[in-house]
């Protein structure tokens, strides 16, 4: 380790940070690595999200990223059925038919029907919460979690990167990732991530009191970027909309759905689904960071080049965190073209 602490530290707990380890330890076995999270692993967005996986990108390195996770997620399903990574059925609705073949990848395999829609396979929803405590918990033999402990500074030097912790201590590593999810502008790094642009929005799913019946698909309303998803797993539908609602702070959301983004998500539920709007009355409310290009950020944000940014992936970071971790790995240098397999 040259005199450090750890050879890598990873600031934050959520999918993204802890498949982050994982491809580190992976690919490289005997790196020490060290996982902070300032609250339990996977309680953050990633408890919150839905967790929807469709194979789509709006750009080249989207789709890219998309494929990537897509059979990384497939071979983890495989190799244990139990998790918590649900495969359905889904289907497209759009009035653009240009747009729906432009976004999804080949292996959506899309089926126009008669009604304005498409049939697409590759999809699942994922509890993106217990799917992150079961990683955590695999890699616990490797990575050294401390959570609860909340880094207050990031000092990048000539000798590593030196984090000043809540608990009192420091910690010097050699390199260090941020994957804070929507606390990108916590006081720790702000000025380290600030000239990336990235910007927080809330995020609403509100929950349609119905129990899914066998055979529900996920419907996929393309043109308002919604969706409506059968959680069979917690016996409710769950109906995501497009808040507009921008820079937030996510330390603010503890009065749970606000009468504002429930009319508003009730109201474009009815535009699309109206008898459902009546079992209608909860939901969660949350927030996600965003790149002003569009597709995640996975950069280097000091002059050392220690420290890196992994994020900011537009509500998608469940979906993309697969290969969010392969291209840390890659800006690291550590395994570089030796990606992992689930």
């Amino acid at each position: 380790m040259s005199g450090h602490d750890v050879d890598v530290a990873v600031v934050g707990g959520g999918i993204v940070g802890c498949l982050i380890a994982r491809e580190l330890t992976g690919r490289a076995p005997h790196l020490a690595v060290t996982l902070l999270d300032r609250d339990i692993v996977g309680s953050g967005a990633s408890r919150r999200s839905a967790g929807v996986h469709f194979p789509r990108g709006a750009t080249r390195r989207v789709r890219r990223m998309t494929e990537y996770s897509h059979r990384y997620y497939e071979r983890l399903k495989e190799a244990d059925p139990a998790l918590p990574i649900f495969p359905l059925a889904a289907s497209v609705v759009s009035e653009d038919a240009a747009a729906v073949t432009g976004a999804y990848l080949d292996l959506a395999g899309l089926v126009e029907r008669s009604d304005g829609a498409w049939d697409v396979l590759g999809c699942h929803y994922a509890d993106v919460g217990a799917l992150t405590t079961v990683l955590a918990g695999e890699l616990r033999s490797r990575v050294k979690f401390r959570e609860g402990v909340a880094v207050t500074a990031v000092e990048p030097g000539l000798d590593g990167v030196r984090l000043r912790l809540g608990t009192g201590e420091s910690l010097l590593a050699g390199r260090v990732v941020i994957a804070p999810g929507p606390w990108v502008h916590a006081p720790a790094w702000r000025e380290l991530v600030e000239p990336l642009g990235v910007r927080v929005k809330q995020v609403v799913a509100l929950h349609v009191d119905q129990v899914p019946a066998a055979g529900d698909r996920l419907v996929v309303f393309q043109d308002v970027d919604a969706f409506l998803l059968p959680m069979a797993h917690r016996g409710h539908q769950l109906f995501s909309y497009t808040s507009l609602r921008w820079d937030v702070v996510p330390d603010e959301f503890t009065d749970g759905l606000g009468e504002q983004a429930l009319t508003e998500g009730r109201e474009v539920l009815g535009l699309l689904a109206p008898p459902l709007v009546e079992h209608t009355t909860s939901g969660r409310v949350f927030c996600d960071a965003y790149s002003p290009t569009g597709e995640p950020l996975v950069r280097t944000v000091d002059r050392s080049g220690r420290v890196v940014f992994a994020g900011a992936a537009n509500g998608s970071g469940y979906r993309l965190a697969p290969a969010v971790a392969a291209e840390t790995a890659d800006l690291l240098r550590i395994g570089s073209g030796q990606r992992t397999s689930a």
